[in-house]
């Protein structure tokens, strides 16, 4: 087995597959990550190549290394945000806009967690041989949040367990998400893009 590079070895390493004139939305620079690097603010360093890499697509191998430094520092949910990104790079992405029914319109009764764990099934259109609603498994991401509740609405992003299902989709298609029979959630499809290897 191959020796594992330490997490600062890892995040220079990453740094150096991003072209050297990346640039993150928020106007931070590969060459601000390696000096965030040199004055050793590695959890600083890590959240900046992951915003270099929301505008500048990167490779699966740049996210895990990522998702291993996250793990040697114990960023439990940056760990599985870079391997959340990893997956898509190999499988494309999707995303929506969620909004979850209210308690009262049969919807959940608390919030769940948004870091990926949740694996609801989706009404994408899919029937059985029968005519009868064939649902489809995708884990969820909330963006911008750590947890959704009933009545809230958030952009997610879905991981299928089957994304050659989910091809058909494009922005503007109106899913469901379903716990039990009934719905507990209604999404609109914003981006659906392939995958990059």
């Amino acid at each position: 087995m191959q020796h594992m590079d330490d997490a600062f070895t890892l995040l220079r390493r990453a740094t150096d597959l991003l072209p050297a004139g990346a640039v993150a939305e928020n106007g931070q620079t590969v060459g601000d990550v390696r000096e965030d690097i040199e004055r050793q603010e590695w959890e600083m360093a890590l959240d900046v190549l992951i915003e270099i890499a929301d505008v500048h697509p990167a490779s699966v191998t740049f996210w895990e290394m990522l998702s291993e430094a996250a793990r040697q520092m114990m960023l439990e949910r940056s760990r599985r945000w870079c391997e959340w990104r990893g997956w898509e790079v190999q499988h494309g992405t999707i995303r929506a806009t969620l909004t979850l029914l209210g308690a009262e319109e049969g919807g959940r009764q608390s919030a769940f967690s948004g870091d990926g764990r949740l694996r609801p099934q989706w009404d994408i259109g899919h029937r059985t041989a029968a005519g009868q609603q064939d649902l489809n498994i995708a884990r969820l991401w909330v963006e911008f949040a750590t947890q959704l509740g009933p009545g809230e609405t958030a952009d997610v992003r879905l991981a299928p367990l089957q994304p050659e299902q989910w091809q058909h989709l494009k922005p503007g298609d109106v899913i469901t998400m379903h716990e039990a029979r009934p719905a507990v959630g209604i999404a609109e499809v914003i981006e659906v893009s392939q995958p990059r290897v």
